[in-house]
């Protein structure tokens, strides 16, 4: 269950949909879409739920770009601005918990915030990135990777292994660049959007948990 929620105090305004669990462990999650979507997109609302579960409280949110126009891929040259929204969601995240907090999100969203914790190591405890688009379809040598040796935060990758924007040979590859703790949390039969008819009952709940002990290994 979610509630609308909106921060506009600060610059750029922080709007989406806050997770309250029932029976909340203290930490939180920042969670943000892709490059076509918003965060109302199934995938982002199924695994939202499925954290709060676990115990998380969790934030989704539109990107400024999405806020900016209903429909659309984002601005060219709007990756800065989006950035800065994902900061300021994380600032705001802090006033509702009060032990770990993480940040990510599905394809563009959660490469922007990778960009954002290379650049800031501090600002989260740890990285959730859905579908990770290493490159685009079919451009298997234009990588996006460049910050991922400058990862110095912990990173859990969620990959379907028939993902057209990394085959999982390429993403274990690119993972070997990172020196934070990371662990690849494969899907079989998915693509990009990972969830489907098959998966939809079970696959959040198999994430949500697997990055709950992940967590908890962390702090070992």
């Amino acid at each position: 269950m979610s509630n609308p929620f909106e921060d506009v105090h600060g610059e750029p305004a922080v709007r989406g949909f806050l997770h309250l669990p029932v029976n909340a462990n203290g930490h939180g999650i920042v969670l943000t879409h892709g490059a076509g979507g918003d965060c109302r997109a199934k995938l982002l609302v199924a695994i939202s739920d499925a954290l709060a579960d676990v115990g998380f409280t969790v934030l989704r949110l539109d990107l400024p770009f999405r806020l900016a126009r209903r429909f659309g891929p984002p601005f060219r040259g709007s990756a800065g601005q989006d950035r800065n929204g994902l900061r300021r969601a994380v600032a705001v995240m802090r006033d509702n918990v009060n032990g770990q907090l993480f940040l990510g999100g599905h394809s563009y969203g959660g490469r922007q915030a990778s960009i954002l914790v290379s650049e800031n190591p501090q600002l989260v405890d740890g990285l959730l990135l859905l579908s990770y688009p290493l490159h685009p379809p079919k451009k298997p040598t234009e990588l996006r990777t460049d910050h991922f040796p400058n990862l110095r935060t912990p990173v859990f990758f969620v990959h379907g292994v028939r993902d057209a924007f990394a085959a999982t040979t390429e993403m274990q590859t690119a993972l070997q660049r990172i020196p934070a703790p990371h662990l690849l949390f494969e899907v079989e039969g998915a693509g990009h959007e990972l969830l489907s008819k098959k998966n939809a009952d079970t696959l959040p709940h198999e994430v949500a948990s697997s990055f709950h002990k992940f967590r908890e290994g962390l702090t070992l």
